[in-house]
């Protein structure tokens, strides 16, 4: 049995490069960015209207206010957004201009519709403290052209598909999701829509993994294999050649029908760790083909859970070269947990004066499903010592 700080260091140092592919902008979102996106011209590229009014000469109305001359200004003509540039003709004059429209030429100034009153084809600037070059966007002050405006290896946001649509990308460069397959094994597992017998209970842990995996954006497949070793055998070892990553949910422990890890050697799948010491999940199986990672996870649910956060997630952010910041939480209670084991303790998240705390909550087991629903994350505790006090501080791994 390793510590858990080995095992992923194992699994990190596992990872695969899954490749690069150009996908439609407008699809992009959650993916990795795979390229440096830069200005194709300034940001914005003219002197941009910022709000609806008049534009106007700084310098005349200066003067007008100096000597105590009328601010009315003849409105010369009007400069619609998306219409080309039209030209302030006489400086005592004015231009009533919309948001978004281009500066006009040889005006600098532009003072909103609610601080002038129009009328009879003037506008009448109504007060008298404005600044020169006021509520306009200049050309160039967000970027410059040939400016990186994304760096790679962002993870895509609705922040960056306008950015992504500013810059006429409307196709990108991103990462390859691993082909995934999900398999569950076990003779008392049925589907969803069946009526379990006595004996029997529905599969739920590959649909824990399959939502998992869709916070990551990575689609997958399933499968249901029974307790038959043979069949394990032939159907693993068709998935090994077609897939970039397996995982399991259960049959890794030791009862007499937990096949797998008999099935993994018999097929020469490298084993790197079997049993990790934490709580739960302590039967985590972790190898590797030339071209496929193997991920065991034990069947309870809570263990699934938890080692599909704590080692495939970490696995995927390292093989996609995505930096995932490390999140930390104060325990609000006093915990007492004696095994010498790493404890993935359920977690409810709440802020309080400014910092994130995590009231345990209480399940009965590993295989209490169910339990999920009323936290939030997982704290990890380590397994230096037995007494965790109110008000330290460990790492959390949260899942909403």
């Amino acid at each position: 049995m390793i510590s858990v700080e080995e095992a992923l260091a194992f699994v990190l140092n596992s990872t695969q490069n899954f490749g690069i592919e150009e996908i439609p902008f407008i699809k992009s979102v959650g993916r990795i960015l795979k390229e440096e996106i830069v200005a194709d011209r300034d940001f914005p590229p003219f002197n941009r209207v910022a709000m609806d009014g008049i534009a106007i000469d700084y310098n005349e109305f200066s003067s007008r206010l100096r000597s105590n001359r009328h601010l009315s200004f003849e409105i010369e003509g009007i400069q619609a957004a998306g219409s080309e540039q039209i030209t302030l003709k006489n400086k005592e004059n004015c231009i009533e201009v919309m948001t978004g429209a281009v500066l006009p030429n040889n005006a600098n100034t532009v003072i909103r519709y609610e601080d002038v009153t129009i009328e009879n084809g003037f506008a009448t600037i109504t007060i008298d403290a404005i600044n020169e070059h006021q509520n306009i966007h200049q050309k160039g002050k967000d970027g410059k052209v040939d400016d990186v405006l994304i760096t790679e290896n962002t993870k895509i946001s609705a922040a960056e598909i306008g950015v992504l649509a500013t810059v006429g990308k409307s196709f990108v460069k991103v990462a390859k999701q691993p082909k995934v397959m999900i398999i569950s094994t076990g003779d008392e597992l049925v589907g969803v829509d069946e009526i379990p017998l006595e004996h029997q209970i529905r599969r739920s842990n590959v649909f824990t993994l399959i939502s998992l995996l869709e916070r990551l954006n990575i689609p997958s497949e399933t499968d249901h294999i029974t307790d038959d070793k043979p069949v394990l055998k032939s159907k693993i070892k068709t998935y090994l050649q077609e897939y970039d990553v397996l995982l399991f949910s259960g049959a890794v422990s030791k009862g007499k029908f937990d096949f797998l890890p008999e099935v993994f050697e018999e097929l020469g799948i490298e084993k790197l760790f079997h049993k990790v010491a934490q709580r739960p999940g302590k039967p985590f199986w972790f190898g590797k083909t030339t071209n496929c990672n193997v991920f065991g996870f034990p069947g309870n649910p809570i263990s699934t859970f938890v080692n599909c956060l704590a080692y495939f997630y970490p696995w995927y952010y390292k093989s996609i070269n995505l930096k995932v910041e490390e999140e930390t939480a104060t325990l609000a209670e006093n915990v007492t947990f004696k095994p010498d084991l790493v404890y993935f303790l359920q977690v409810k998240l709440a802020s309080k004066n400014g910092n994130l705390m995590a009231t345990p909550i209480q399940g009965n087991g590993s295989g209490d499903l169910a339990s999920l629903v009323n936290a939030d994350a997982f704290i990890q505790l380590p397994s230096s010592k037995s007494e965790f006090q109110s008000g330290e501080v460990f790492k959390i791994i949260r899942y909403r």
